[in-house]
Formats: structure tokens, sequence, C-alpha cells
């Protein structure tokens, strides 16, 4: 799992990296020798979109997604486990339903074979990230579900806003 963390990572910021640097090029083409590649704007929604599909499954992973859990926190450990597990099976519900219809919708264009407007590259051969994404996610709750399982933890460990603001708010006091 180390191996997909760090891809995870790397992805994410190679896309980041790869659309910035493309923006600043395409900025510079425009407004400095006035004219510009007609491929920058799909290739730089297409990194982004990797950088989503991608970024999604590392949300998951390091809790950072908001989730609204301050009941759940109230509860005894045994009942909070149960309700942390109850959650991550809808959850597995959700990407597994979102997971089916991205997978039909890259087959369908894999079959009609349409190309990107700007670049000649198949559609689908970019759209893949996002059953890959989804898959990636799925992958991450199942990993949460064992832990909750197993008992190695007994929530899901969200994000927390009101206690960053308030670590943050704290420091710069202290400033």
């Amino acid at each position: 799992m180390k191996i997909i963390d760090r891809l995870e990572e790397w992805i994410i910021s190679l896309m980041l990296l790869a659309m910035t640097g493309l923006t600043f090029v395409q900025v510079v083409l425009r407004y400095v020798f006035d004219s510009g590649l007609s491929w920058a704007q799909e290739l730089t929604g297409l990194c982004f979109a990797f950088m989503i599909f991608v970024g999604i499954s590392y949300g998951v992973r390091v809790g950072a997604h908001i989730g609204v859990d301050a009941v759940v926190r109230k509860l005894a450990p045994g009942a909070r486990r149960t309700v942390s597990m109850l959650a991550v099976a809808l959850s597995l519900v959700y990407v597994g339903l979102v997971l089916t219809g991205a997978t039909e919708y890259v087959s369908k264009m894999m079959e009609v074979g349409i190309e990107f407007d700007d670049m000649p590259i198949e559609r689908w051969k970019g759209l893949i990230i996002m059953p890959i994404g989804y898959a990636l996610m799925g992958l991450r709750f199942l990993q949460i579900l064992l832990n909750l399982a197993s008992g190695r933890t007994d929530s899901l460990h969200l994000a927390d806003e009101a206690a960053d603001a308030m670590k943050l708010k704290a420091e710069e006091s202290q400033a």
C-alpha cells in the first residue's frame, strides 16, 4: 500500500506542476508573443481531472474530507465504531454506483472512438481516470472498514475544521 500512497502523492504533485507550468507558458505565449497552444486548455483540464480523481482517494486516506460527526463523537467507542462502519458501508455503496456508471461511460466512449477537440487522443484514454479514481477511493474505504472491524480504530477520523481553526488562532495569538 505504501507504493499506492506514494503514487497518489506523485500524481497529484505532477498534475499540479504540469497545470501551473502549462498555464504559465500559455500566458507568456499569448501576451508576449501573441500566439498560443490550441491544446493547452484541454490538457490543463485533463491534468485537473487526474488531480481531482486521484485526490479524492488521497483525501479519504488522510481524513481530509469534511464530515458531520458531532453526534458520533459523543457516542461510546463501540457505538461510534458501529456507526462509522455503517457510514463506510454506505460510502462503499455510493462508490460502487459511481464506479459502475463511470466504467460504463468510459466503455461507451471507447466504442465510439471520439477524440478530444484539440488533441489527437481518444477521449476514453483521458476519462479512464474516473473509474480508476473511484476504484482507489473504494480501496481506501475498504482499508478504513478493515481498521474499524479489527478494532484498530473506532471512528472515521474526518477533518475537524473547528479544532484546526482553534489551533491556528492559538498559534496566531502566541506570535
